[in-house]
């Protein structure tokens, strides 16, 4: 079974390696929308695959260096693209949710991407 919590986070960036009258090139901001997805078994007793709140609480101390951040400023996010930042979240959640299967990261209300550990 699969569960996943969904939370938002507000961050300026800019794309430096787009050519220079591209749009992105420019500092902007997003209300990113992330989905953290994790995959298991039920507990036999507690009747669940993991505790939403303990998914929030792995959660809240990266939010906390996102958050109202310009992520080009964040080792490892030099290049912030969705792509990059959807990365970086499962890298920094991994070690702590060894169930976690797939992160969703929304850069708008249509555009997004979905990253399941492929190159980790």
């Amino acid at each position: 079974m699969e569960i996943f919590k969904e939370f938002t986070f507000d961050s300026a960036h800019f794309l430096p390696h787009v050519p220079d009258d591209h749009k992105c090139k420019r500092m902007h901001g997003h209300t990113y929308r992330v989905r953290i997805w994790l995959e298991g078994g039920l507990d036999p007793r507690l009747g669940w695959v993991a505790d939403f709140g303990d998914i929030k609480a792995v959660w809240k101390p990266l939010e906390k260096r996102l958050d109202h951040y310009v992520l080009n400023n964040i080792p490892g996010l030099e290049n912030p693209t969705a792509e990059h930042i959807a990365r970086y979240i499962w890298r920094e959640l991994k070690p702590q949710l060894p169930r976690l299967v797939r992160v969703e990261l929304f850069e708008t209300p249509t555009s997004g991407v979905v990253y399941r550990g492929e190159e980790d």
